[in-house]
């Protein structure tokens, strides 16, 4: 087996057992139930989700749409296309605008889905219990499974691009060096998932299988840059790669935005604790940015 090979092969079961047991954690543990922590169990937790909310901002901004915006300058430059227009900023915005429709069809469809719930009411009452008030409603927890739906999916994408950068590369050093940059932020990112899931009331099956498909993703792409290693490489990095990459980033920038931010936001306790969290989450996939 030649040692390239064989690194790569490495690469993916570190990527599939990584992501497996750091998605898991939130899951296979009931510390990390909100739902029945109260006092400095529910604070902590309520912080760690605001560390995840960081982690998805910075993932989102410093990762996904640059790469994507990356991706889609260098494939219009291909076809002698003048760069005064942001190509790469109107498909992410199409991405966001996509799910945003999906959602309001949804919601226009099934007009009861727009409604409160016991969750929502269980998470304002237990602020109340702490000693807080609520000053507005939190977001609804009926949108939280198709939240959490597109918020797989755009990963997805992305995680099955990340494999694809990974399998593709030429040395052993570029291979190993890509690859820990990629464990080093998807871990954090799928540990995110996991508590995200476990938060939104997801059965734990669901979050399991959920989990399981998400860590199949980035060995999934990186057996298809095996695949196309031997032949020509650009074909795997076309227009249609760059667009979907868009896409998803636009998908996740409004999942992030509209969803996980504000939830995590929502209680008027400790404001410069949780920002100091979000900050504290961004300031790490920013930091990973410089070797990704």
């Amino acid at each position: 087996m030649e040692p390239l090979l064989g690194v790569k092969i490495g690469c993916l079961f570190a990527l599939l057992a990584l992501t497996l047991v750091c998605g898991l954690i939130p899951i296979c543990f009931k510390w990390f139930q909100i739902k029945v922590a109260t006092g400095r169990h529910r604070r902590v937790l309520s912080l760690l989700g605001c560390i995840s909310a960081g982690v998805f901002l910075g993932a989102g901004l410093m990762h996904m749409t640059a790469e994507a915006l990356e991706g889609m300058e260098s494939e219009i430059q291909k076809f002698e296309m003048q760069m005064d227009y942001p190509y790469g900023e109107l498909v992410i915005s199409l991405g966001f605008f996509l799910v945003f429709f999906m959602e309001s069809l949804a919601l226009q469809c099934c007009p009861g889905a727009a409604g409160g719930s016991e969750v929502q009411e269980e998470e304002c009452g237990g602020a109340h219990v702490l000693g807080f008030h609520s000053h507005g409603p939190l977001p609804s927890p009926s949108r939280s499974p198709f939240r959490a739906l597109i918020l797989l999916l755009s990963l997805s994408f992305h995680s099955v691009f990340e494999g694809l950068a990974v399998g593709l590369q030429t040395t052993v050093a570029a291979t190993v060096q890509l690859c820990l940059a990629v464990l080093a932020h998807k871990g954090l990112v799928v540990f995110g998932v996991g508590l995200r899931l476990v938060q939104t009331g997801t059965e734990s099956r669901w979050a399991v299988l959920s989990i399981l498909l998400f860590a199949l993703m980035s060995p999934l792409g990186l057996a298809l840059g095996l695949a196309v290693a031997g032949g020509d490489s650009e074909g795997a990095r076309g227009l249609a790669q760059a667009v979907l990459e868009s896409v998803a980033a636009g998908t996740f920038l409004y999942v992030t935005f509209l969803e996980i931010l504000p939830r995590e936001l929502a209680g008027p306790e400790a404001p410069l604790a949780k920002w100091g969290c979000v900050a504290a989450g961004f300031a790490f996939m920013a930091l990973i940015a410089l070797w990704a």
